[in-house]
């Protein structure tokens, strides 16, 4: 009897001293925290960028082909005001749809005939202020991503340090914006007034590689491209231009409405008159070489552009798509 006893007493004991089974955890564990993926610098990402007129019909604009539009043009004043934007609706719809594709939006400021105004306001520090703070405020207004210095041009000299004083204000003024310029293709006394101390404070520098006698050559289009990376400009915030017009002034879908072959050319005779521009041979052999040694290609003007498969937009996307 002692011994059952004691035996009952030793199994009772190792059972007191055996861990306990573990309690099943029933409970979900937390999630990680979702991680974004990090925003495409502007050196990572192709610009695809389109000046558009205030003539621009905006339910027709390719949103899913482009990076970025330029609506032109707000002008100055010399006393740092502006004159009314044209067509504000149209410019209000065109940021709203664009911002669901993710297209940015910059206002173009100034263009042709306007460097007295900006000449006279760049020089004087208080119409050089007031200038900045009415442009950041139609910016807040509109809501916009940014603004295109279209100062054609500042010239050497006095000229040109005016220009470094009114973008430095600027880019101060619009720390979380866009900020680009408009120059002229390459290093005339035009190009020579853009002082290379204003690199820094830009995005990119659209480089008008058209217009004038050799409009719209190759030659044209890797000299402007030459003289901007030999001033210093950085690869990625050179921004080379193709014309979307003929030279004399004839926009290229009304000379592909006249001879659809034309798209495949670069020269089209019209009543006794030859006129120049890019076909999409030319545009997607530009588009490659921008692809390569630059940091995206602009074109003067969207509004110019023909619709469907002959459209210079799409053979820049095509272009664009099959050389990533």
């Amino acid at each position: 009897m002692y011994r059952v006893i004691f035996t009952l007493l030793i199994v009772f004991l190792v059972s007191c001293a055996a861990p306990a089974p573990p309690i099943p955890n029933t409970s979900t564990p937390p999630s990680p925290e979702p991680t974004m993926p990090p925003s495409p610098s502007p050196a990572s990402q192709f610009i695809i960028l389109a000046y558009a007129t205030d003539a621009i019909i905006a339910n027709i604009i390719p949103y899913d082909k482009l990076t970025h539009i330029n609506y032109s043009f707000l002008t100055p004043k010399a006393d740092g005001t502006f004159n009314p934007i044209i067509n504000s609706w149209k410019l209000k719809q065109i940021i709203g749809t664009a911002r669901q594709h993710n297209v940015k939006v910059s206002i173009s400021v100034g263009g042709w005939g306007w460097d007295a105004q900006f000449e006279e306001l760049a020089a004087n520090p208080e119409t050089r202020t007031a200038f900045v703070q009415n442009l950041k405020a139609f910016v807040d207004e509109y809501q916009l991503d940014g603004v295109d210095m279209d100062w054609e041009y500042p010239d050497p000299g006095l000229s040109s340090q005016n220009f470094l004083a009114l973008i430095q204000e600027l880019r101060a003024a619009i720390p979380d914006k866009l900020l680009t310029t408009a120059v002229v293709s390459y290093g005339d006394e035009h190009g020579i007034g853009v002082p290379s101390e204003s690199f820094e404070y830009f995005d990119f520098v659209n480089v008008m590689t058209y217009d004038g006698p050799d409009h719209g050559t190759m030659e044209q289009f890797e000299r402007g491209r030459a003289y901007w990376s030999e001033r210093g400009l950085p690869k990625e915030k050179i921004v080379l231009g193709v014309p979307f017009y003929g030279d004399p002034d004839m926009p290229y879908y009304k000379i592909v409405q006249e001879d659809p072959n034309a798209a495949q050319a670069d020269s089209f005779d019209y009543y006794g008159t030859t006129y120049h521009y890019n076909g999409i041979p030319t545009i997607q052999v530009k588009t490659r070489i921008a692809m390569e040694k630059a940091g995206g290609i602009m074109f003067w003007a969207l509004d110019h552009d023909a619709q469907g498969e002959l459209s210079l937009v799409h053979a820049i996307y095509r272009a664009a798509q099959s050389n990533p």
